[in-house]
């Protein structure tokens, strides 16, 4: 994996810490939904019960965490804050669920029944069984005062995402007026199920699944041979019945088919319609995908994305989701705290993605990083102190020799990557061709790009491409009297010194 390289004609620099908030702001966010509690059994089976022929978990660990609406807000408080509106019921797993909020703030709604429960039981990782329990989860008493704080919640956001996961919240006349408030000024992503309610008018993107984008346009349409076969037509179909500008259908490793209809359209012109494909990702446990592609489009719709690139983002955030372990391995990183960032990534844009979905600030930097020396490492920890992942652009031998002259690099790419990829700041190194990073950055969609002090914005032609996905240009603060450039030359001096005439013998 690369890094990025230094601006053409200048030398890899140190630097001295960042200043305190140069890091982009957070979009606020607001989800309205219903919440499950997930709980995770994990054990080992040697055996069959004696009574019955049933394998016996012998239990290991058990995990609890939120899940549907619940989930869907934590994975938008990586990049956002958060207020989730959703009934919690007053029981045990319910003061449990409210325990698992704090990086939320949550406007708590009435709840019919017991806690929705999700108790999934696996061997060795393989699932073995799943226990549904709990509910119906409608809500209740949703009184002046609830509401109250639930218009503040969407009246202060900068976009709504609704998780219908069938408990009824979607239901709620009340809600759905608010919903249909919001729609007007806000993005406002609706993530459907079939018990669910409709998506109220003017959603900015709908996301069905395709087996549930079907069911809904037989209800829609139920006469015989009203099917429709594509999901492109399909998506416009149901673009139009609900009114939303956008329906995105997700459809597992094909990816995702979106008809967006254009700004300033009027209703009759025709949407575009465009398939987005996933990359390949293959993991132990795809739930949850819904949830990152759902969370990973309304933070980009928060930020000032168009739908399609939106779109574009979460289908790169569900692959890498499933590749990570799915919410299983999200769960056990609650836990156990992140994994390091992994070397097979297929793209910057994979490599990206990924370390999104871990949550947190992605931060990127570059140079040639050739004869790596304190200065180098003072940058990198000053990078790094910006958010909460580091990737840097390196640049490959090649571009080395066209920028520094045809005597550089004196350490070749792969020594220069391993050296990188050992500091304990840096995530990852990615072997930059070009010796401008515009088109890299662009993959990797950075929320904060690092340079020298010695550079000014206006110096820098990438950043135009940084800020058009959202991101922001820092300069840090030049620390003087280092660089490669310097440091080879001390040597020559050094070598020239020491290297003393011959001596003759005396006769």
């Amino acid at each position: 994996m690369s890094r990025p390289a230094a601006a053409p004609g200048g030398s890899a620099r140190a630097y001295l810490a960042p200043v305190p908030g140069d890091t982009p702001p957070r979009p606020r966010i607001t989800v309205v939904g219903d919440v499950l509690l997930d709980r995770d059994i994990d054990g080992t089976v040697t055996r069959l019960a004696p009574d019955a022929p049933v394998p016996v978990v012998d239990v290991t660990t058990v995990r609890h965490s939120p899940g549907g609406a619940g989930l869907a807000a934590l994975l938008c408080a990586e990049r956002a804050d958060v207020v989730l509106v959703a009934p919690i019921a007053d029981d045990a797993d319910g003061r449990e669920l409210r325990h698992r909020f704090d990086a939320v703030t949550l406007v708590p709604l009435g709840h019919e029944g017991s806690t929705r429960r999700k108790t999934r039981v696996r061997s060795d990782g393989q699932g073995i069984v799943r226990v549904d329990e709990g509910g119906p989860g409608t809500p209740t008493g949703t009184t002046p005062d609830a509401l109250a704080r639930a218009r503040d919640a969407l009246a202060g956001c900068d976009a709504v995402l609704v998780a219908d996961y069938g408990g009824g919240t979607t239901h709620d006349p009340h809600l759905r007026h608010l919903l249909a408030e919001a729609a007007g000024r806000v993005p406002l992503v609706w993530d459907p199920h079939p018990r669910g309610g409709p998506p109220v008018p003017g959603a900015a993107l709908v996301t069905p699944n395709e087996a549930e984008a079907e069911r809904a346009a037989h209800e829609l349409a139920p006469r015989p041979g009203a099917a429709v076969a594509h999901l492109p037509d399909l998506a416009g179909v149901l673009r139009r019945a609900w009114d939303a500008r956008a329906v995105s259908i997700t459809a597992g490793e094909r990816g995702a088919f979106v008809t967006v209809r254009p700004a300033g359209a009027a209703d009759g012109e025709p949407a575009v319609a465009r398939h987005l494909p996933a990359r390949p990702a293959h993991g132990p446990d795809s739930c949850g995908a819904g949830d990152r592609f759902a969370a990973t489009v309304t933070e980009r719709l928060a930020r000032g994305d168009e739908p399609s690139d939106a779109v574009r983002e979460g289908v790169l955030a569900a692959s890498a989701w499933v590749a990570s372990g799915g919410a299983d391995g999200f769960r056990r990183a609650l836990e156990d705290g992140p994994r390091p960032a992994t070397r097979d990534a297929t793209s910057l844009e994979e490599l990206g993605a990924r370390l999104r979905a871990a949550g947190g600030v992605l931060v990127a930097t570059g140079g040639c990083f050739d004869l790596l020396h304190a200065g180098h490492v003072s940058m990198l920890e000053g990078a790094r102190r910006l958010g909460d992942h580091l990737v840097v652009l390196v640049n490959s031998d090649r571009s080395v020799r066209r920028l520094k002259g045809p005597e550089r690099p004196l350490v070749p790419l792969a020594e220069r990557l391993r050296v990188l990829e050992s500091l304990a700041c840096v995530d990852a190194a990615v072997v930059l061709e070009s010796d401008e990073p515009s088109r890299a950055i662009a993959e990797l969609r950075p929320d904060v790009w690092a340079k020298g002090g010695d550079y000014t914005v206006s110096d820098l032609p990438e950043a135009a491409v940084v800020r058009s996905s959202g991101g922001r240009v820092v300069t840090l603060p030049y620390l003087p009297g280092h660089s490669t450039t310097r440091l080879v030359d001390r040597i020559r001096e050094s070598e020239s010194v020491t290297a003393a005439p011959t001596m003759r013998r005396s006769s």
